[in-house]
């Protein structure tokens, strides 16, 4: 394996709109939200591995989820895993852990990537990240795997490349904010637009460069700590210095700002697993396309629905038609399908009460 090979594994999401399964105590990465038998990250952190040492593995979490990573993931040692003293979205923890990583190895190229998506085809997967690594270790290039639009979601920030470029690594022309349906389509239709994944590929240099030209306030904040990063007062400085950090996404704060930007359309299936909805696309299905969860089930004129407990329970269900059943630890969450993206605020209105 090549030893200048690293990953970024971002495991501090909360994923509230899988509630009450994902809760701010136990979120849906930890969860086999799939009934595979493993749960999101370790799938993830096996799928990083075939290509990655798994010591070269970090795992980006907070504070509180580090109890949770060690125990699912006992190959992975405490240095392994950087805790974010506070919430502040993906730029700054993508830099803290790149100067990291940098440090360690100058000639490190890295993929950062979700601990919660769901990739079948791992096959596929690896082959797309080694020809993006071959790309990066050759080229000052910021690399993003970018997902085939199946249909006109509007759900995804989406990436435009270059429709005249014959190259298989396509160059980015932009980002785009996630559409309306009638946008959504149109972005379909131009057959030039990919969905944003979320899984970036990049040099330790070259992002640490784009910061610096793009993020210098934050830039400087990090590089202050350089000299602690992978010693013993490594956390020290990050627990009096995090917060300080903006509170921006490595989209905003670099990839959209970047002109050397490039995208690889992925040849491997892709779900980010956001919502019931999108587990339910994952899930096996009975002929009326009910799919069930860990749950003992009656059917009876129901159709279209996921069906989820956690208890040894019989569930028996009659009428319903496009819902999501979720039965767990004193909580009974019987919603419309055609809703599900409330559900955040449901859980919003619950924590404020």
């Amino acid at each position: 394996m090549n030893k200048n090979y690293y990953a970024i594994l971002m495991a501090g999401g909360v994923g509230s709109r899988f509630w009450p399964v994902s809760t701010t105590e136990f979120p849906k990465q930890f969860h086999d939200m799939l009934g595979s038998g493993e749960t999101l990250i370790q799938k993830t952190f096996s799928r990083l591995s075939k290509l990655i040492p798994a010591e070269n593995i970090l795992i980006l979490t907070n504070e509180k989820y580090n109890d949770l990573v060690l125990e699912q993931l006992p190959q992975v040692k405490q240095e392994q895993v950087l805790l974010e003293p506070a919430m502040r979205n993906t730029a700054p923890c993508i830099l803290y852990a790149s100067l990291k990583i940098q440090k360690q190895n100058p000639d490190a190229v890295m993929v950062v990537a979700p601990s919660d998506h769901w990739i079948e085809d791992e096959t596929a997967f690896t082959e797309n990240l080694q020809q993006c690594f071959d790309f990066c270790a050759k080229e000052s290039a910021l690399m993003t795997l970018g997902i085939q639009p199946t249909f006109p979601n509007t759900g995804f920030g989406y990436i435009e490349f270059d429709k005249t470029d014959a190259n298989p690594i396509k160059k980015v022309k932009q980002f785009r904010e996630k559409p309306d349906y009638e946008t959504a389509k149109s972005f379909l239709d131009s057959g030039n637009f990919l969905w944003n994944g979320g899984i970036f590929i990049w040099s330790a240099k070259t992002i640490t460069e784009a910061f610096a030209t793009f993020q210098p306030q934050m830039n400087s904040l990090f590089q202050q700590g350089f000299d602690s990063y992978n010693t013993a007062s490594e956390k020290l400085f990050i627990d009096q210095n995090y917060s300080l950090a903006e509170n921006i996404s490595i989209d905003y704060a670099v990839m959209e700002k970047a002109d050397n930007v490039y995208v690889l359309p992925a040849t491997f299936d892709w779900n980010d697993l956001g919502t019931w909805g999108s587990l339910h696309e994952k899930l096996d299905k009975d002929d009326n396309n009910n799919a069930v969860v860990n749950a003992k089930v009656v059917l009876e004129n129901a159709s279209n629905n996921i069906v989820r407990s956690d208890a040894d329970k019989l569930i028996i269900i009659d009428g319903l038609h496009d819902y999501i059943i979720v039965d767990r630890e004193g909580i009974l969450l019987i919603y419309p399908k055609s809703k599900e993206q409330d559900i955040k605020a449901v859980v919003a209105k619950l924590s404020s009460h």
